[in-house]
């Protein structure tokens, strides 16, 4: 630490802080150029002679990681196999790889480092961590989501949580070949999605929820239109032609320009779509996304926290009456006519994350009828097919699949 702290001081008499700024603001890979040009130089000094070369371009490295970047957790940042980067503390860094915890040999200085690497993260979003705002969530410029909480929430410094995101979105063949669900079960919800069945993915936190969206997302006919909407932007659809993207907005500093999902909702039903996708269902915005679905815009998907699919039904419940106070027979007939399936995405603790269960909604005698179409056996680790879903009957016409492609997928999970 101290050779790299040394080596940042006699950079600073080299070039000014001042200087340094400008040559970020103008230029940032030149600036990356010109501060290692100077550091390569200041290392053949007489006072670092005594560390060894790999000592010595580490410290280097640490310097510009500082200076442009965002420190000690640059090179977990750009790790493609990291997905998850966690500061609990200047001194405790922890990262997921591959579905696995890891605790991270790199640690920062003090919480003051930490302080400066999450103002470089929020400032250019026009955002501010302080005491009167001390949890910020806020995304990176390449699409990473990033939770920000600072004392006196946090009892043992910032923290700092950032999920990062992959460039390229997996399709579904390419998650069967990961054996997050089997053949058939790929080719069931690619039918489903062509044929425009409204679908929720349901899962925890870190489940793959979002991953098997994107997914989804390339099943969808490249003549519709879609519009997305996020509390923080992490939906794909890249290979989509015709998407717009919309992002709601926090307050301000001030307290002022909130602009909430659920008015994003309500403003989409005027943007002409073809469908509606709601990265995640959390609030009074479900009632509105219901109705979306049940008036012409078949095809809509979402994502929601729940263990199962049962719960799935219970939470959208609860989140509608947040926005109008129906009675729950008249909630559950909503859902009931808007939702065709709802697919449980879960995270096991090896790390590995599987469809565990598909499930069609239907309109029962009580209320919201579940059929379970397939379900994932932990023990014989494969799928058992229970129920086969009304509308396999309809590709044909739709021209979505043939009678023996249809006959074959029943040979299959029969």
């Amino acid at each position: 630490v101290n050779l790299r702290d040394d080596l940042r001081k006699a950079l600073y008499e080299r070039l000014s802080t001042e200087t340094i700024a400008a040559l970020v603001r103008e230029d940032r890979d030149r600036a990356k150029r010109e501060i290692t040009a100077a550091l390569d130089l200041q290392l053949r000094a007489p006072e670092f002679s005594f560390a060894p070369a790999e000592q010595k371009h580490r410290a280097a490295q640490d310097v510009v990681d500082m200076m442009l970047g965002f420190g000690p957790i640059e090179r977990l940042l750009d790790d493609p196999l990291v997905t998850e980067i966690m500061v609990n503390s200047s001194d405790s860094v922890f990262y997921e790889r591959e579905g696995r915890i890891h605790k991270s040999d790199v640690v920062f200085a003090d919480d003051d480092q930490v302080r400066m690497i999450i103002d470089r993260i929020v400032a250019p979003l026009g955002r501010r961590v302080d005491e009167q705002s001390p949890i910020v969530s806020a995304r990176l410029p390449q699409g990473h989501r990033v939770n920000v909480i600072i004392p006196p929430l946090s009892l043992d410094g910032p923290v700092l949580t950032i999920r990062k995101f992959r460039a390229e979105i997996y399709t579904l063949t390419e998650l069967v070949e990961m054996h997050s669900l089997s053949e058939p079960l790929g080719c069931l919800l690619s039918w489903a999605v062509r044929s425009r069945k409204n679908i929720a993915v349901a899962g925890g936190t870190g489940g793959g929820k979002t991953t098997l969206l994107n997914a989804l997302s390339c099943e969808i006919d490249p003549s519709e239109r879609i519009i997305t909407i996020e509390d923080s932007a992490e939906l794909k659809f890249s290979r989509h032609p015709h998407v717009v993207r919309l992002e709601a907005r926090q307050k301000n500093a001030e307290g002022q320009g909130e602009v909430s999902i659920r008015e994003l909702v309500i403003n989409a039903l005027r943007m002409r779509p073809d469908r509606i996708v709601v990265g995640e269902c959390r609030g009074e915005e479900a009632l509105d996304m219901l109705q979306a679905m049940n008036t012409g815009h078949d095809g809509s998907m979402t994502t929601l926290h729940a263990n199962t699919p049962a719960e799935v039904v219970a939470r959208l419940i609860m989140m509608a009456r947040f926005g109008l106070d129906l009675p729950v027979d008249v909630i559950e007939a909503q859902i009931a006519s808007a939702l065709d399936l709802i697919v449980q995405q879960d995270r096991f603790a090896d790390g590995s994350r599987h469809v565990t269960a598909v499930v069609s909604c239907s309109k029962g005698a009580e209320g919201v009828e579940l059929e379970t179409v397939a379900r994932w056996d932990r023990v014989t680790k494969s799928y058992h097919y229970e129920h086969v879903p009304s509308w396999l009957d309809e590709l044909p016409f739709l021209g979505i699949a043939s009678n023996e492609e249809v006959a074959q997928w029943r040979l299959k999970t029969g």
